[in-house]
């Protein structure tokens, strides 16, 4: 069985981008352009690697105790040019302002398990707010038991009776239910279908079948009746202007088929954890996603905050469902596939930060890891596929894609070669880096956002060097697993399969210590000099930082009305 299935791909009719246009044979055409990105592909690893192995240095003190190399340079120059683009793109984004032709269509489908009420009540106030005529909602929760039935009762609640529609399904469109037939099976197809088309506003609850089935039911049921779907997730809070924000997007050119929009964090100051899971969140979709955008090729329209041609959606929504990685079927990276499936047929996808939403986000430690445990699956999983489309889209999804994909194996190597074959000094000075790093991409981010909180971002390298890294490789060895992902907000799962990882990683980093302290001769005069500078250094920043942090962060933690200061989320 093949690793990955690949439907069919009809004729495909988006220019693409980043190659000239030439007349020539369609398929010859195509040949040159997988031989072209392929070998571009190629020759970024290979120049990458090459810097990286022969460690070449463009200047260095005596010995070696300070320096700069091709490698550096290359990283660097990375993130210049992609916060270049970044800034570029929200430039362009700030001059969109035409108005959105009327008569469009669409439909927002919420996905929802065991939400937390409260959440579950703030989404759905924040949908009733969304400045669209018409908008069609509907609500599929996963799970059709006596304990599903309170996100029936809130959705009553909030959308009141007039214009709404429900049904309790004892199945779904794959998994007939406990006791029923196929006669009843299809009574309760029709029945789903024509309650959501007839209806402004419906809630299905069905029987369990994960994220994708819930999707799914909402997708089919809707068919060809609506221009636009637009995703959602149970925790996420609206804001009014983030429909039609988006449908501007995709009315302004036709070869963009789907768009995402900016998530933030709901529970920002509920803890440490959240509130640095807040700036990297901004991060994420204000720098990388908005430079992907100005390419044309976003590679993952978040699940909070998404929208796409129905006529895409429709077309390959089989092939999305029965999606398959190793013999297996796929039960997470939803939303990521979803977007790999657009970027298939050769549309471009889109990224607005004039969209906005705030959604939960774990504030424990187990929770997150498994959380970003279940997402690096999805990610390597969703390369492999996606670089079948590399040569559909400008050439910067080939070079990030390698990059990106790549950059976590050569940390790890570099990490386990500085703590066993280096010197104390090379360690410090490796951690001074990675923070360095981290405070330029900060400094950085508070400017281009306005917001001096963003200079908290450099703190999350460090959660990202202990648990991130090993992390990403525990979700390559087990990326066949469908569990271990997060559970419900109503009733939070503790699993502490995720520690498994960072309890190796931590183990072999200290132990590396431990071999490079005892091997190591005796520090040199000038060595001692540079070792307690940079200490010195060091302390000063996380003193620094922390100082900073609890005058201005830990203080809001835990107040639930500062839980964010957007208008929007006072629903």
């Amino acid at each position: 069985m093949p690793v990955l299935s690949v439907p069919a791909v009809p004729v495909i009719t988006p220019a693409v981008r980043g190659w000239g246009r030439c007349q020539m044979p369609g398929s010859l055409s195509t040949a040159l352009r997988v031989v072209g990105t392929s070998l571009f592909a190629v020759a970024v690893l290979g120049g990458i690697l090459a810097a990286y192995v022969t460690g070449y240095q463009f200047i260095h003190t005596e010995k070696h105790y300070l320096s700069f190399g091709l490698y550096g340079a290359i990283l660097g120059l990375h993130l210049f040019i992609q916060s270049l683009f970044a800034f570029l793109e929200h430039r362009r984004m700030r001059g969109e302002g035409r108005p959105v032709r009327p008569g469009r269509s669409v439909a927002l489908c919420i996905a929802a398990f065991q939400e937390d009420p409260d959440y579950l009540t703030k989404c759905l106030r924040s949908v009733k707010r969304i400045a669209f005529p018409d908008l069609k909602v509907v609500m599929v929760v996963d799970g059709n038991g006596p304990d599903d039935t309170y996100m029936l009762d809130i959705f009553h609640d909030v959308m009141g009776s007039e214009r709404s529609g429900s049904y309790i399904w004892r199945s779904n469109f794959h998994a007939q239910g406990e006791g029923e037939t196929e006669a009843g099976l299809q009574e309760g197809l029709a029945h789903v279908q024509a309650l959501v088309r007839s209806n402004t506003y419906s809630c299905i609850l069905q029987k369990w079948g994960g994220k994708r089935e819930v999707m799914y039911t909402a997708f089919r049921a809707l068919g060809d009746s609506v221009d636009y779907i637009q995703v959602c997730d149970s925790d996420t809070v609206l804001d009014p202007a983030c429909t039609a924000e988006m449908l501007r997007i995709l009315e302004a050119d036709p070869h963009v088929g789907g768009v995402g929009g900016d998530v933030q964090i709901l529970n920002k100051y509920d803890s440490w954890l959240s509130f640095l899971s807040s700036v990297r969140y901004w991060m994420a979709f204000n720098v990388e996603r908005a430079c992907q955008s100005y390419f044309g090729c976003v590679q993952c329209i978040s699940g909070p905050l998404g929208m796409y041609r129905n006529t895409l959606l429709q077309q390959f929504l089989e092939d999305w469902y029965h999606q398959t990685f190793l013999g297996s079927k796929c039960s997470f990276g939803d939303d990521r596939h979803l977007t790999n499936r657009v970027l298939s047929l050769g549309y471009r996808t889109k990224y607005t930060a004039r969209s906005k939403c705030l959604t939960e986000t774990p504030t424990r430690y187990l929770r997150w890891l498994n959380q970003q445990t279940r997402w690096s699956k999805s990610y390597f999983r969703e390369w492999l596929y996606n670089a079948l489309w590399f040569h559909k889209h400008h050439l910067w999804m080939t070079y990030e894609s390698v990059v990106t994909g790549f950059f976590p194996f050569f940390l790890i190597a570099t990490v386990i070669q500085l703590f066993y074959r280096g010197r104390i000094w090379n360690i410090l000075l490796f951690l001074l880096t990675v923070q360095l790093v981290g405070v330029i991409k900060a400094t950085y981010a508070c400017f281009l956002r306005g917001n001096a909180e963003m200079i908290f971002m450099s703190l999350y390298a460090l959660l990202y060097m202990s648990s991130l890294l090993p992390a990403k490789i525990f979700a390559i060895a087990t990326i066949n697993k469908s569990g271990w992902g997060t559970s419900g907000r109503r009733t939070i799962v503790v699993n502490f399969v995720g520690l498994l990882p960072v309890s190796v990683w931590v183990a072999v980093l200290l132990g590396g210590l431990a071999y490079t302290a005892y091997s190591q001769d005796l520090f040199s005069e000038t060595e001692v000099v540079f070792l307690i500078s940079g200490a010195t250094l060091y302390a000063c920043y996380w003193v620094a930082l922390l100082t900073l942090y609890l005058a201005i962060v830990a203080r809001r933690c835990g107040k639930r009305e500062e839980q964010c200061g957007l208008a929007f989320t006072e629903v």
